[in-house]
């Protein structure tokens, strides 16, 4: 008789996006008369349109595939390289950062490198996450049996590696202590969902402190387009050394509205061995070519439109009106007498709770009360308790009229 993988009964509870929907679906079968009324602030998902240049280049793409003499069929596994070589001079050279084409592997979408990542490395490598943190990182390694046993009353698993992001700290996390023995170190910066960045100097202490200790950083820089201060890092590759210890992972979703499009990639540098010389970037490699047939030929052209001189004006207008977005929000909410961070070098706003109230309570209150809807803090790991995240990814409308509501309260 078969058996289930007892690694996915360890997950607690739904998603956390699941049971968000789950509770405005039942919200809206309960009242139906103010279903209508929801304000969603919660899921980051992009609602602007895709820009003018990519859906060009998306139709003539899709007439070469009706021509039989410029037909496509599977894609190169890793890419084509009319996309990898262009990422790889735009995204990186362009910055200083050194990253060769063929070091750059496109895929579907950064959430699904992000969760498939941990299938290169040991099954007894110890990780290390933020706290709070996108829960696809924990989860992945939960099913992958990594992670050790659920504490429901703390909501840590006895394996990973927490690091406390306190406002006292700037939401950015300190290094694991000697004795950690960390394997593989996940970074998310700009960061969903408080929306802290990070200094170049931070940053390079991270570097400094995997190389020394043997560690892999992850770093998720989905949301690196959104930085507005120019002193930041883009990049962890303009860390020095960065090569011999970073995989970065990065999406088109939030830049160029791909969430219903998909396509992202992951940089695996062919500097990046383990202790016994093994390449990371061929197992990858090997991975990435047994499990994925490739990105569609129609998306990579799109996405190789996102790079051109009109395609790259048109993106930054879209990033600028969700920021403005953002503007708004962080704004009026400090008016209310809230206090709010984030916003600025990212398209987050992380919000402190009223006190006595958790942030599932919070949730309830804004969805009953106000028909808004966020995302409650403890969704993202239990230094998230206390916050709020909200997005700018809705309508210029949607953030006004959900500022106007939260400040009725």
């Amino acid at each position: 008789m078969f058996k289930a993988n007892d690694n996915y009964l360890k997950l607690p509870g739904d998603y956390l996006f699941s049971e968000i929907a789950s509770r405005i679906a039942a919200y809206g079968a309960q009242n139906p008369d103010k279903a209508g009324r929801v304000v969603r602030l919660g899921i980051g998902d992009v609602t602007q349109p895709l820009a003018p240049s990519i859906v060009e280049a998306l139709h003539a793409a899709v007439d070469e595939m009706g021509d039989a003499t410029t037909f496509r069929g599977y894609a190169p596994d890793l890419g084509y390289d009319f996309l990898r070589e262009t990422i790889a001079e735009c995204d990186f050279k362009s910055r200083g950062a050194l990253v060769e084409a063929d070091e750059v592997f496109v895929s579907d979408g950064a959430k699904s490198d992000c969760a498939n990542i941990q299938e290169i490395f040991s099954a007894d490598a110890r990780i290390a996450v933020c706290d709070p943190v996108y829960p696809v990182y924990v989860d992945s390694n939960v099913m992958a049996g990594r992670t050790g046993t659920y504490d429901a009353a703390t909501g840590l698993w006895s394996d990973v590696e927490y690091m406390p992001c306190t406002r006292e700290g700037g939401f950015t996390p300190r290094l694991p202590d000697a004795d950690a023995d960390v394997s593989l170190v996940y970074l998310c910066f700009p960061n969903n969902p408080t929306g802290a960045a990070i200094a170049k100097p931070q940053l390079q202490a991270w570097v400094d402190y995997a190389n020394e200790h043997g560690a892999v950083i992850v770093y998720d820089a989905a949301y690196e387009a959104y930085i507005s201060d120019s002193g930041l890092p883009h990049s962890i590759y303009e860390c020095d050394g960065a090569r011999r210890c970073a995989i970065e992972i990065r999406s088109f979703s939030k830049n160029a509205g791909f969430t219903g499009t998909r396509l992202g990639y992951t940089v695996v540098p062919r500097d990046l061995k383990d202790a016994r010389g093994i390449s990371m970037h061929d197992l990858w490699a090997r991975r990435h070519g047994t499990k994925f047939n490739g990105a569609p030929y129609i998306v990579q052209r799109a996405g190789e439109a996102v790079y051109s001189e009109r395609g790259h004006f048109e993106t930054r207008e879209q990033i600028a009106y969700y920021m403005e977005n953002a503007r708004i929000i962080r704004e009026g909410l400090a008016e209310a007498g809230y206090e709010v961070f984030g916003g600025v070098n990212a398209p987050y706003l992380w919000l402190a709770v009223p006190d006595g109230m958790s942030s599932w309570q919070f949730f309830d209150l804004l969805l009953e009360t106000v028909q808004v809807v966020g995302t409650p803090g403890s969704g993202f790991g239990p230094s998230g308790e206390g916050y709020f995240r909200l997005t700018a990814f809705g309508s210029r409308e949607s953030a006004e009229e959900a500022v106007r509501r939260i400040r009725s309260l």
